[in-house]
């Protein structure tokens, strides 16, 4: 109504808008600084330490501290003390880090006798898995781990313990071993040929399960065939080792071995709940190269079977171009590779190409290792679905115990 005051007050013009001055701030006046006595401020050193005091305290103290020693001495143990309650910080290194050491050592000073670059990755992967094995626990040398691999279309298992995996790698590193003339970790008993029964003769030879006593056999092995390899120079790269239906020459059989330890690695890894990385990426790599170049002779040994999806539509004679399937490995370590379809003799063609998958590194190595059936494997496809399960399934069956 006319005459009366609004009932929501209109706004108020802003002092900036009226031309008078602003107001000057007013500082807050400056906390009364506390007097306390000397027992008083010794009892606060501990929440001062603890960064707990109020400002007021604060500063008393911090005062009383440039006058009194005792008091100073006793503040000093005390942050020190206080440090020690932070939480502690990782002391997992980068994988990474010794390969990088190693490079920048060897940038300076060459070695006198080089580790052949085939045997590298060997000489990374046995040094990760014993770093991982100095981290673990007595009772954790006997934590279940299930080995698996792939046979005819099914997967298999065999179930063991952290030091059962060891003595694993200990009998089937035998072969390589054997190879270079040193000492076979079976002894006298017979040397049977192929991983699984050499690793059935190792486990049955001894009363009691492996313990973490097997550490220390295995880590000399492994030394010893770097240090043998790095002696015996490049052209030992092409003696071969003997895995019983197979042969290898050594160049590859170390990345085989390299392989191997990386994936049982992570088995054990698993098994006592530890984090574990992949091989450095040109390590991988080579890994990757060794199973794709191990596919024909897979892809030739299940027709042999009868484990194909279907028979090769066309003979090709050794040397000649036939069909081929486009392997495209991505990631870390990754790359593409022509595998042949209709013989192992026949050569890759990209013109005659029928088919396309492509996968990722630690995937594709997850498929050859066993341990993800051909169906699971994320995988991109494109092309004859028949060549393209025939390869996803040859990969699998590199895997072995």
């Amino acid at each position: 109504m006319p005459g009366r005051p609004p009932r929501i007050p209109l706004p108020r013009s802003s002092v900036e808008d009226t031309g008078l001055p602003l107001p000057t701030p007013v500082p807050a006046p400056a906390p009364e600084p506390l007097v306390l006595e000397h027992r008083v401020l010794k009892s606060l050193l501990g929440a001062w330490a603890l960064a707990a005091c109020s400002a007021q305290e604060t500063a008393a103290v911090e005062e009383h501290l440039g006058d009194c020693g005792s008091c100073a001495d006793e503040a000093l143990r005390l942050r020190e003390a206080v440090g020690l309650l932070h939480p502690a910080e990782s002391l997992d290194l980068d994988p990474a880090l010794r390969t990088r050491v190693l490079e920048g050592c060897l940038g300076r000073r060459p070695p006198r006798i080089p580790v052949p670059d085939w045997a590298a990755p060997y000489d990374a992967e046995t040094a990760r898995l014993d770093a991982l094995l100095q981290d673990i626990g007595d009772a954790e040398w006997h934590a279940p781990v299930r080995l698996r691999w792939f046979e005819g279309d099914g997967p298999i298992s065999r179930r063991t313990t952290v030091a059962g995996v060891i003595a694993h790698l200990i009998t089937v590193d035998g072969l390589v071993a054997v190879a270079l003339g040193l000492e076979d970790p079976l002894g006298a008993s017979p040397r049977e040929a192929t991983p699984a029964a050499r690793t059935e003769a190792y486990w049955n030879a001894s009363h009691f399960p492996p313990t973490r006593s097997v550490r220390g056999p295995w880590r000399e092995q492994s030394h010893n065939l770097v240090r043998t390899v790095s002696f015996a120079g490049g052209g030992s790269g092409r003696l071969p080792v003997q895995y019983g239906a197979f042969e290898l020459p050594l160049s590859d059989s170390m990345l085989d071995r390299a392989f191997e330890c990386w994936v049982h690695a992570g088995d054990i890894a698993e098994a006592v709940d530890y984090p574990y990385d992949p091989p450095a990426p040109r390590h991988l790599h080579g890994m990757i190269d060794l199973a794709a170049r191990m596919l024909p002779a897979s892809l030739a040994e299940r027709r042999r079977a009868g484990l194909s999806a279907a028979p090769p539509r066309h003979l090709v004679a050794a040397g000649a171009p036939g069909r081929s399937l486009r392997l495209e490995i991505e990631g870390s370590g990754g790359g593409e590779w022509l595998i042949p379809l209709d013989s192992p003799g026949a050569v890759a063609s990209a013109e005659r190409e029928v088919a396309h998958v492509a996968l990722d590194g630690v995937e594709f190595c997850r498929l050859a290792a066993g341990h993800v059936s051909p169906e699971e494997a994320a995988a991109g496809q494109d092309g004859d679905r028949e060549a393209i399960r025939d390869v996803l399934f040859a990969a699998a069956s590199l895997s072995r115990m």
